[in-house]
């Protein structure tokens, strides 16, 4: 077979991932910006879920939550998570570890009042990942919280609701090739940069 060499080069793995974020953004149908975030409990027992990633640079990769759900009390007694990007249209994945850090008051307030007036009360009528004995409950809390702030055109953010920030440590690029035969590069962050390998697929 006639050596070949890998698509996915040894550069910054943060400018890697702008140059496929922004394709992704070009070919994804929707939610270019959805992410598998992994959380864990303190003995390890894991649990998976779609969120949407909401800022991203050098510092770290940014989502927002309700801190008392089940990822915000895992997030609690284990900072530390793991983030999987799957772009179907462009037959990549990307892979993320680190720990997590939580964001200043100021930015959640800027991101959460930043949202759609309706996007603002739902999470505030929500105890997210709770019981719910009937949907109509959950209703008419938004009803409630709806007319009690529809003049004002914001809801005050509720304490529990924040964003974290994952600190990557490792970033892995994958990309399908063909026969199975796909390219993987794997970069650790190393005191102040990053040291990189090829993965076997």
């Amino acid at each position: 077979m006639k050596a070949e060499q890998s698509v996915i080069p040894a550069s910054d793995p943060i400018a890697l991932f702008d140059a496929w974020f922004a394709e992704a953004r070009e070919s994804e149908p929707n939610d270019a910006n959805a992410m598998a975030l992994a959380t864990a409990t303190p003995d390890g027992a894991p649990s998976v879920r779609m969120v949407l990633l909401k800022d991203h640079g050098p510092e770290g990769f940014t989502f927002y939550t309700n801190a008392e759900s089940r990822k915000g009390t895992e997030i609690a007694a284990n900072p530390q998570a793991a983030l999987l990007f799957h772009w179907k249209s462009l037959r990549r994945q990307i892979r993320i570890e680190g720990p997590l850090e939580e964001v200043s008051g100021a930015d959640a307030d800027a991101y959460f009042h930043s949202r759609a007036f309706v996007s603002q009360v739902g999470s505030a009528a929500s105890d997210q990942s709770r019981p719910l004995p009937d949907r109509q409950v959950y209703l008419d809390r938004v009803a409630a919280i709806e007319a009690r702030h529809r003049d004002h055109g914001e809801v005050p953010r509720p304490p529990h609701w924040t964003g974290f920030r994952l600190m990557p440590s490792r970033i892995e690029f994958w990309l399908d090739r063909p026969n199975r035969l796909h390219d993987r590069r794997l970069f650790v962050r190393e005191g102040g940069g990053w040291a990189d390998t090829l993965l076997y697929p």
